[in-house]
C-alpha cells in the first residue's frame, strides 16, 4: 500500500511492502525523489511507526493522505 503527502504543492510518499522473509518494509520517497527504509520484523512494531511517521508529517504541515491507496 502507498500513501501521499502534501504540502505546499509538493508530495511524498511512502511505502508498506511484505517482504518475501516474513519481514515488513516502511519505504519513504521524499520530494527531491531520494528513498530510504526502514525494516520491520512484525506488523505491530510497523503500525506503531506507521502512526508516529504520520503524526511527524502532521508536525511539520504536511496534510493527508491524500490521493488512491492501493
Amino acid at each position: 500500500m502507498f500513501w501521499w503527502f502534501e504540502r505546499r504543492g509538493q508530495f511524498l510518499r511512502y511505502e508498506v511492502r511484505d517482504l518475501p522473509d516474513g519481514r515488513y518494509e516502511l519505504r519513504v520517497i521524499d520530494i527531491d525523489g531520494s528513498e530510504r527504509a526502514e525494516h520491520f520484523a512484525d506488523s505491530a512494531d510497523l503500525t506503531k511507526r506507521q502512526i508516529e511517521f504520520e503524526r511527524d508529517l502532521a508536525a511539520e504541515g504536511w496534510t493527508g493522505p491524500v490521493g488512491w491507496n492501493l
